[in-house]
């Protein structure tokens, strides 16, 4: 902890600073509520400056031999390895998520900045014939230029570094907005780490600020071209509304209301784990995470005894024990949330088979069944520890149950018959569905994003590349091309 104790400051043109706003954030440990940092929150003026300082370093930037740019990333994962045990300890206290949790998230981390090392060498272009004689068409995969990253606070290492990594690999400058409850491990932790790796000063800025003082600016500043946001629905319709005013693309990875399906010759035991670990993996704080787990009514009730066994025998309380499976969710905010979700779903007649209790921030779990695919909380995404399992007759009808949501973004199927599974899954209206898996699953090489309410766009692999450039047209004319309206030459 004492590792990260200073990264309480802004991170504009390269230097740690207090931001100029009057007003002060408070980071707090979401279990115990202890103080972690404070932090001096940035105003405009410190906005303008990190976006100016990100465009104008970019230009060094994209001038740096891409061999050497890729080396300059490659180190950020040497020292995301070396410094293990230190982000592992920020995660516990800063996210309260277990040490299997900081393990997962780390992993992750690790995968996607190699995958973005690999960028600086994949800026490829094309030649292309030309209806016009002796002309020649060269295609370029450039920059954009800066990108702006807002980060949420459910995997903050993670989902501030699936976006700001690939856009430094795609040689842009990035300025990077984290969660107000997650400012060092989504925001002032990434920039150390790339601080560390030699990275030219000022390319990669992190502002902490009030959106009440700032407002929109951070999407309508003139400088970034993309606007790269994780986190809910509500946010992400009003970003994507105002970047598309601007004229700006904006990449949305947003909510979901993930469906796990189990078939009548599904293998019982092991749709057991996959639901377990997709519901309450983070405490349920995932947008990929199982909210229905619908179950073919010759196994329902066998499972439903089984599941109810499985999850009230997880551990909850304190992140750091080891033994933990469910620490606190992030905030007062979300546990109110999540219980008027609960007591909505009691008074539309939902049967609890398993209810859980509060204590502080940390909420054990909640299990409802036979529940209507009509009720509210099977049709929206309850971020936190509850879930609904729903009982159904025939493939169409969990076909129509897991597409009856306004979000798309992941879902499972349980069979033996994979072939099978693999054509239900194409009939799911959703960016990612798993066959004998869980619904929670990211991969650096693979495109990642949803469908419908649950955003739109592509991270990871070459869709990420894709997504954090754009192409440049050049044409060279290597002979007289004849124009109408061409004038004689006349002879002196």
């Amino acid at each position: 902890m004492n590792q990260f104790a200073a990264l309480n400051k802004q991170y504009i043109g390269g230097v740690w600073r207090d931001g100029s706003s009057q007003k002060t954030l408070t980071d707090s440990n979401p279990y115990n509520g202890k103080k972690i940092a404070d932090f001096k929150l940035a105003n405009l003026s410190d906005l303008d400056e990190a976006y100016r300082s990100a465009a104008a370093v970019q230009k060094i930037w994209a001038e740096i031999n891409p061999f050497e740019r890729r080396a300059i990333l490659e180190k950020a994962i040497t020292w995301v390895e070396k410094h293990e045990a230190e982000i592992t300890d920020i995660i516990i206290e800063e996210l309260g998520g277990t040490a299997l949790k900081a393990f997962f998230e780390i992993g992750l981390v690790k995968n996607i900045i190699k995958e973005a090392s690999t960028y600086p060498l994949r800026m490829t272009g094309e030649i292309l014939p030309s209806a016009v004689d002796g002309k020649e068409n060269r295609l370029y995969r450039v920059p954009v230029g800066v990108v702006g990253v807002i980060s949420p606070f459910n995997f903050p290492f993670f989902l501030s570094m699936r976006s700001v990594a690939p856009a430094l690999g795609a040689g842009n400058g990035v300025v990077l907005k984290p969660h107000d409850d997650t400012p060092i491990t989504g925001g002032t932790l990434v920039a150390r780490v790339f601080e560390e790796t030699g990275m030219p000063k000022g390319l990669i800025n992190v502002i902490m600020a009030d959106i009440r003082e700032i407002g929109d600016a951070f999407v309508e500043h003139p400088i970034p071209r993309i606007i790269s946001f994780t986190g809910s629905e509500g946010v992400g319709r009003h970003i994507g509304g105002v970047a598309g005013r601007c004229l700006k693309k904006a990449v949305l990875e947003l909510g979901g209301n993930s469906a796990l399906i189990v078939m009548a010759d599904a293998d019982l035991d092991y749709a057991l784990n996959a639901a377990v670990f997709s519901r309450f993996t983070h405490q349920g704080q995932i947008c990929m995470s199982a909210n229905r787990v619908l179950v073919h009514r010759s196994l329902y009730p066998q499972f439903l005894e089984k599941y109810v066994g499985r999850v009230s025998n997880l551990k909850v309380g304190d992140p750091r024990q080891p033994d933990t499976d469910i620490g606190p969710l992030m905030n007062k905010a979300q546990v109110d949330t999540l219980a008027k979700q609960i007591q909505k779903a009691v008074d539309e007649g939902a049967k609890v088979v398993l209810r859980g209790k509060s204590e502080g921030n940390v909420v054990s779990p909640t299990v409802f069944a036979d529940v209507g695919p009509d009720m509210a909380i099977a049709r929206n995404e309850m971020f936190g520890p509850a879930v609904c399992v729903i009982p159904f007759d025939s493939t169409e009808e969990a076909i129509r149950i897991a597409n009856d949501s306004p979000y798309g973004l992941s879902g499972a199927i349980h069979t033996r018959n994979v072939e099978q599974g693999a054509e239900l899954a194409k009939q799911i209206d959703s960016g990612m569905v798993h066959v004998n898996d869980g619904t929670i699953n990211d991969e650096p090489l693979v495109a990642f994003g949803g469908e419908k309410a649950s955003g739109f766009g592509r991270l990871n692999g070459r869709w990420a590349l894709e997504e954090f450039t754009t192409l440049k047209w050049v044409s060279v004319q290597h002979k007289p091309r004849h124009y109408p309206f061409e004038v004689a030459a006349t002879v002196s």
